[in-house]
């Protein structure tokens, strides 16, 4: 790796550490003020975040230091985890035995040996085209069964959710964006920061703020909130232009866009939860849930934001 890329990653964990070390100081002030004598579930959360964040921030850095390898390999399990909390979660019978058997040890890792490659062609189009007419084939060749057709979607939305958009994120190493050469990988630490970040803002003032819920039965989610998240992720992409191709204006422009198609994202699998009726995808981290629930925006966001610099600023 460029010196100048580790220099820029060694940049942005200290600028992450000294946010959360602020964030962390001010959320044990709300503490305090707001639950002087017990627990305030706002307060708690919102501290909880912040101790999942720290994890995130290491991992990452570390990932991302190592190179190429290290992110693939740091995604490839964090999509294996979410794919498996996932599909714990649907309606299977055994003629459905073949096509999970696929979906784990023939779709996934080859998805991920594309991405290897840095074949955009295949990883684009291997699981919603591929996988997506084949898995169907393998469930009806044992029966079809009660509830085929559900059955079946479930696991392709497993496939397109855990597997297809997760692997967008350490695709974006494989770029050669324009006036960035070799320091692609710093594409990923925008794209988390910003959708993250944006996230953190939201919860925070639409809980303090916030009155409209954009989506009543499956989220807190608010207008208010979503709009100060928005601003706050524009803000994060303006700051960090220097780590993409992108100028200024462009790189919060862009960081609004990915933050929204996020929020989106994260009102799905919240909607899809609330079909299930779970609180949350897996036990990952106590009172947050599973690898699904600390990713659903930046899983989202990440095919958009993938295609978005490979069109514009592909060489």
């Amino acid at each position: 790796m460029p010196t100048e890329t580790s220099s820029s990653i060694f940049l942005l964990f200290g600028a992450a550490c000294a946010l959360l070390i602020i964030a962390t100081i001010a959320g044990e002030i709300l503490r305090l003020r707001l639950a002087p004598r017990g627990t305030h579930p706002t307060v708690e959360t919102y501290v909880t975040r912040l101790h999942s964040w720290w994890a995130m921030v290491f991992l990452l850095a570390i990932a991302l230091l190592i190179g190429p390898t290290g992110v693939i390999i740091l995604f490839a399990f964090a999509s294996f985890a979410a794919l498996r909390e996932f599909l714990t979660l649907t309606r299977k019978t055994k003629a459905d035995h073949w096509a999970l058997i696929a979906a784990f040890y023939v779709v996934f890792p080859l998805q991920f040996i594309f991405i290897w490659w840095g074949n955009a062609g295949l990883f684009s189009v291997f699981i919603p085209i591929y996988a997506f007419l084949i898995l169907p084939i393998l469930s009806v060749m044992r029966g079809a069964g009660n509830n085929f057709l559900s059955r079946i979607s479930e696991t392709q939305w497993g496939l397109m959710i855990c597997v297809f958009c997760v692997s967008h994120i350490p695709a974006l190493v494989t770029l050669d964006v324009n006036g960035s050469t070799g320091r692609s990988v710093l594409l990923i630490a925008f794209l988390v920061l910003v959708v993250q970040l944006g996230d953190l803002a939201e919860y925070y003032t639409g809980k303090r703020v916030g009155k409209s819920r954009i989506a009543k039965t499956v989220s807190p989610k608010t207008r208010e909130g979503v709009a100060c998240g928005t601003a706050f992720a524009a803000g994060v992409g303006f700051l960090l232009f220097w780590i993409t191709p992108f100028n200024p204006v462009v790189a919060a422009l862009i960081a609004a866009i990915i933050y929204l198609v996020g929020v989106g994202g994260a009102l799905v699998l919240a909607a899809i939860k609330a079909d299930r009726g779970v609180k949350n995808w897996g036990h990952l981290i106590p009172g947050q849930g599973g690898f699904v629930d600390q990713m659903d925006s930046v899983v989202f966001a990440a095919p958009i934001f993938f295609h978005i610099t490979r069109y514009f600023y592909g060489a």
